[in-house]
Formats: structure tokens, sequence, C-alpha cells
């Protein structure tokens, strides 16, 4: 783990998911708008690059030995990440009818909501794994 590729990639699905609930919540602010768009482009690109996230994650999940401390956090924040990537992916399927995108209703917009909780639950067992465990960072302990 000298130089993981996991975290230069997670920053793109964050960034997209976290504009696309903004987009939703400006959507019901503002609703002549149509923030549903950009926010379907955006859950989309986020979808994708979430997928590489999540199989440079796991790949770097496989060199940490089972016994170590930070294995238990370290699955925790593996399975909180997949939880966002199926609640973003729910929301972007059903504005999807027909391959089209439409205007979200109630419930693809709080699946939206919910996906952003558990994304900031990953980042913040992310930032444990760093800054408690050491996990990735040069001349950590191992």
């Amino acid at each position: 783990m000298k130089h993981p590729l996991h975290p230069a990639l997670v920053h793109f699905p964050v960034a997209c998911w976290s504009l696309a609930t903004l987009a939703d919540i400006a959507g019901a602010c503002w609703p002549r708008w149509p923030w549903w768009q950009f926010a379907a482009a955006l859950l989309a690109v986020g979808c994708a690059a979430g997928l590489a996230a999540a199989a440079t994650g796991l790949l770097e999940l496989l060199k940490l030995p089972p016994e170590h401390p930070a294995a238990v956090d370290a699955n925790r924040h593996m399975g909180m990440a997949l939880t966002a990537w199926c609640l973003y992916a729910g929301s972007l399927l059903l504005r999807m009818p027909d391959m089209q995108p439409v205007p979200p209703g109630t419930l693809a917009t709080s699946l939206s909501i919910a996906g952003f909780i558990a994304l900031a639950a990953t980042g913040w067992l992310g930032g444990k794994l760093v800054y408690v465990h050491g996990i990735g960072r040069a001349g950590a302990p191992p």
C-alpha cells in the first residue's frame, strides 16, 4: 500500500453523488428549474466512478491481513460504500424509465438523501482508516 489508487478515485463518486443530492434538494426548493436533469447525469457518472473506486478499494482491502486492528473498520467502510452505491443506483434507476431521465419522485429523492448519509458515514470510516489506523500512509506502522 505504498501509493494506493483508491483514495484518488473516490473523489469522483463523492463529488458527483453529493452534487446530485444537492441538485435534488434545489429541485424541491426551486421546481421551475430542471435540476433533476443535472442530478440524473451526476448520478450516472457517480455510479460508474463508484464501481472503479470500489474495485480499487477491494484490492486494497485484500492486502490487509484479517487480524489487523483496522480490519473491522475496513469492512464497515466497504459495507457503507456499497450501501451508498446501491442507494444512489436505486435513485438513478427510478428516474430512468425507458432509459430517459424523468423528474424524481419522493422515493428517488429519499434514496438520494439516504445515499448521502451513507456516503458521509463511508467517508468518516475512510478517514478513521487513514488517521487512526494509518492505512495507506507512507511510513505507517503495519
